[in-house]
């Protein structure tokens, strides 16, 4: 389990083509070594992954192609910068909401615009989600948890807008977020569970 605060930015340092369409990649971080255990849980830019081994100043996971598939595209590429938080331990502080690190859908940045110091970021998400982003609800986009200032039902898909602050657009990659960038999309753990019960009441 993750809070959705982001603790450091790592680097795509290599990447490693296994069996099928798999994936065995470098990522070089400012984590300690000497503190991060073979088997513990990275969320990368919102997907829990497993360290499989240390390497100098990077920790080495395997992607599945099933998560290639599911996952924003360009984040696995050498050279991209992704968002890393460990996994939460018991009694550490609840700074953002609970996120499990499995990705329910890839929303893409349709607007990027500067207010006031804050960037204003809009996101568009699958029709599958609507029902589960609502203003003032939480949303963790590419592993950050944020709050929906507003959305926007569509006919073809749904458009919820983002502020970030400074803050936020320092220490994540949302402060170099462009437009038409494929972003990673968790849901708050209670709107999947109300979604999906939502969805049996109606085909009972």
């Amino acid at each position: 389990m993750f809070t959705g605060i982001i603790t450091d930015i790592g680097t795509v340092a290599s990447v490693q083509r296994r069996a099928g369409d798999d994936l065995r990649l470098a990522i070089r971080t400012g984590y300690d070594p000497e503190t991060v255990a073979l088997g513990a849980s990275i969320a990368c830019s919102g997907t829990c992954l497993t360290v499989t081994a240390l390497e100098g100043d990077s920790f080495l996971v395997d992607l599945s192609a099933e998560t290639v598939a599911r996952t924003a595209a360009g984040l696995w590429a050498q050279g991209a910068r992704l968002n890393l938080e460990r996994a939460l331990k018991v009694g550490d502080e609840l700074g953002g909401h609970i996120v499990t690190g499995h990705v329910d859908g890839i929303g893409r940045v349709a607007l990027v615009e500067p207010v006031d110091g804050s960037l204003h970021i809009a996101i568009t998400a699958p029709l599958a989600l609507a029902g589960a982003l609502a203003p003032k609800g939480s949303i963790a986009v590419d592993g950050v948890s944020l709050t929906v200032n507003s959305v926007e039902d569509r006919a073809e898909d749904c458009l919820f807008h983002l502020n970030i602050i400074p803050h936020t657009a320092q220490w994540t990659t949302l402060g170099s977020a462009t437009v038409g960038r494929a972003v990673n999309l968790e849901i708050d753990v209670l709107a999947r569970y109300l979604q999906r019960m939502q969805q049996r009441a109606f085909t009972s």
